[in-house]
């Protein structure tokens, strides 16, 4: 008798097929397709603009063997499910293998589900249903709209400034904002102020700063100003005019949508972007827990909702009462800054909020662990009570100038049992009981000069945020972008801020004139609504690409006549070749800069650009430099290498650590500004 026939599941990643086959049994196999099997071809165009703007797609090359393989098991089997992601791109993925592999999308073949859990995935078994097309056209209209732009403008970069440059519907978007940003540092005039903080005492000391002038907002403006506020104060004496006590709570956050994780992993735990849906996907597709086999612990990573099933919300319930008691739960529901496509799906959450971090953190690498708890945390707060503080304020008085001061004290921790945000600033300083119309010693009085300062460089944290209320492009999106514009050397990163380059400015600055739409911030966010409407008003998703395309047909036309060839001039380095006594001059390569012998081809000498960080190393008394890894990350290391290998991946500071004489580096982090560079060793100093 012939063995029965098993029913198979294709799913994208094999760690997500190891996951989802201990759920199904004997009856199912589950294999993957490792990502897409068919797409535009990378050597040409691929779209037939004449035949309506046809996408001409191809097998992807080096898939034969895996399109040959799932061919094979799909004939074999007594019926396939397509199980890819559940967003627009995964169902794009499941169309192509319906194509590939003559299955009807207009029969139930395709199952999605949010989360990589046993019921999720026996339910969704239950309930397939045919490939969604609105979706499928959806990502296609991106897809075709992308190659396009990238496709056509992207040659006239690499002719008339340099090979290898690219341009894209919203990565040449966000090269601008962060182009403008660094505009409007260059643009800005500091402003000088002072400020004046009184150093008072009642028992305790406190202070209060200068805020008024005759009931009105005072600010001063200079030296001169300052000494002769400070002179009328010294003379006059403190009183407290009125006290003002209220208590005030503040709510939890909403569990993390793709934009608010990358955000706060970049400013937490110092994640890239990119580093950051790496690792939630690996948490998402399964990890190996010991006792457990292979568990998906988050839900679905790609998402816009701040929504959570009754589930989830449940099992949050009964894990908070248990845990801290019923005082801390707190049935709270978060709605959308807008009605988007995306909530189709959750918020991103824990799978099982029983494996609390600590619980598994043997099974989970330090990256995982620090990701996860993030997200589990997150969660667990969400569904918890506010914390609660007892805030005081004081209006003091010295003639006809008055001071403001401020405490509070937290009284209950609420959600902050669990989670704190980087938002969150801890402020545990009562000031003393104070009584209206007491005087108060001073003990002293300080005037600090200051300047106002320019807006901030974009990190990779304020730069999702900005795309985000923008509305350009999708969370999905923001990580290859910006590793995108930092490979093209359109940006370099510094530390955590990103800084445009000259080749940033002359591309965007290209594009300002010649494409304007493409770089236009509110044009771009009009396309992402219109792309949108494909998917949930039915609009056909041609003609979206008609109405674009000849606009962006004569302006290429016009551009391909109009630009010069952009010359760089080759800055000289200023010595010598050693191989042939040319002069050296800099080059930009893939991971920055370098230095070239001018001989060039008979000459091919070429080396490290270092820079000098005037501090000494500890072993050998050379320079410390800066260099770049293999990767382009930049580290500090030795200049006596390969002799000495000393090396540091933070800024050493001519300064040793009192406790074990290792040299101190920086650190810059919210509370620490230095710290030994010794690992056994704990010394830090904070900000």
């Amino acid at each position: 008798m012939a063995a029965a026939k098993k029913n198979l599941v294709i799913v994208e990643s094999p760690s997500k097929a190891k996951t989802i086959g201990k759920f199904l049994g004997s009856r199912y196999k589950v294999i993957a397709s490792v990502g897409h099997v068919r797409d535009l071809p990378k050597s040409k165009l691929g779209i037939d603009i004449e035949n309506d703007f046809e996408p001409q797609y191809i097998s992807i090359r080096g898939k034969g063997d895996v399109i040959k393989e799932l061919k094979k098991e799909a004939k074999a089997a007594a019926k396939v499910y397509l199980a890819t992601d559940p967003d627009r791109e995964g169902e794009a993925i499941s169309w192509h293998l319906a194509y590939l592999l003559g299955i009807d999308q207009n029969k139930p073949c395709r199952i999605v589900f949010n989360e990589i859990t046993k019921k999720a995935v026996q339910a969704a078994i239950k309930n397939p249903r045919p490939i969604d097309l609105k979706l499928v056209d959806a990502q296609q209209a991106r897809r075709v709209l992308d190659r396009l732009v990238g496709y056509q403008i992207s040659p006239l970069l690499w002719r008339k400034v340099r090979r290898g440059l690219s341009a894209g519907r919203v990565q040449s978007a966000a090269l601008k904002i962060i182009c403008d940003r660094e505009n409007e540092i260059k643009a800005f005039v500091p402003q000088e102020y002072w400020t004046i903080t009184a150093e008072l005492k009642k028992g305790k000391k406190f202070s209060a700063k200068l805020a008024e002038y005759k009931n009105k907002k005072i600010t001063v403006e200079n030296k001169e100003q300052a000494d002769q506020i400070v002179s009328e104060l010294k003379a006059g004496t403190y009183l407290v005019k009125k006290v003002e006590e209220r208590d005030r709570s503040r709510k939890p956050y909403a569990p993390f949508t793709t934009s608010s994780l990358q955000q706060e992993a970049s400013t937490k735990l110092g994640f890239y972007t990119r580093k950051t849906m790496l690792i939630a996907q690996q948490l998402y597709e399964g990890v190996e827990i010991k006792g457990h086999g292979t568990v998906g612990l988050v839900s679905y990573i790609r998402t816009d909702s701040v929504r959570i099933s009754d589930e989830a919300r449940a099992a949050a319930k009964d894990y908070i009462l248990e845990q801290f008691g019923s005082e801390f739960y707190q049935n709270n529901v978060y709605s959308n800054k807008k009605k988007d496509v995306q909530d189709a799906h959750e918020a991103i959450r824990p799978s099982y909020v029983e494996m609390d971090p600590e619980s598994i953190r043997d099974s989970l690498s330090k990256d995982q662990y620090n990701l996860y708890r993030l997200i589990w945390s997150r969660f667990m707060a969400s569904q918890m009570s506010p914390a609660r503080f007892k805030g005081v304020s004081a209006s003091i008085v010295n003639g006809d100038y008055g001071f403001k001061a401020t405490g509070s004290k937290l009284v209950f921790e609420g959600y902050l049992k669990v989670y704190a945000s980087s938002k969150d600033e801890e402020n545990d300083k009562l000031l003393p009981h104070l009584e209206e119309g007491e005087s108060l010693e001073s003990t002293d009085l300080l005037s600090e000069q200051n300047f106002t300062q320019p807006p901030a460089r974009f990190t990779e944290a304020s730069l999702v945020k900005d795309l985000e209320e923008k509305d350009i492009g999708r969370p999905s999106t923001y990580a290859p972008i910006i590793a995108t514009i930092i490979d093209r050397k359109y940006v370099t990163r510094e530390k955590k801020t990103l800084i445009p380059t000259e080749l940033g400015f002359i591309v965007t600055q290209m594009m300002e004139d010649y494409f304007k739409e493409i770089v236009d911030t509110g044009f771009t966010a009009q396309m992402e609504d219109k792309l949108d409407e494909v998917e949930v008003k039915d609009v056909d998703w041609k003609d979206i690409i008609r109405d674009y395309y000849g606009t962006l047909e004569k302006e290429l036309e016009v551009a391909d006549k109009e630009i010069e060839k952009v010359e760089f001039k080759e800055e000289p380095t200023g010595e010598l070749c050693e191989k042939c006594g040319k002069p050296m001059v800099i080059k930009h390569g893939r991971f920055g800069e370098f230095a070239a012998c001018t001989g060039y081809p008979e000459c091919k000498n070429t080396k490290p650009i270092v820079k000098s960080i005037n501090v000494k190393c500890p072993k050998c008394g050379k320079d410390i430099v800066a260099r770049r890894s293999k990767t382009g990350r930049v580290f500090y290391g030795c200049s006596g290498y390969p002799d000495c290998q000393q090396s540091y991946w933070n800024k050493p500071i001519d300064r040793k650590c009192p406790k074990c004489g290792s040299l101190l580096v920086e650190k810059n982090t919210k509370k620490i500004k230095y710290a030994c560079s010794n690992s056994e060793c704990d010394y830090k100093e904070e900000q």
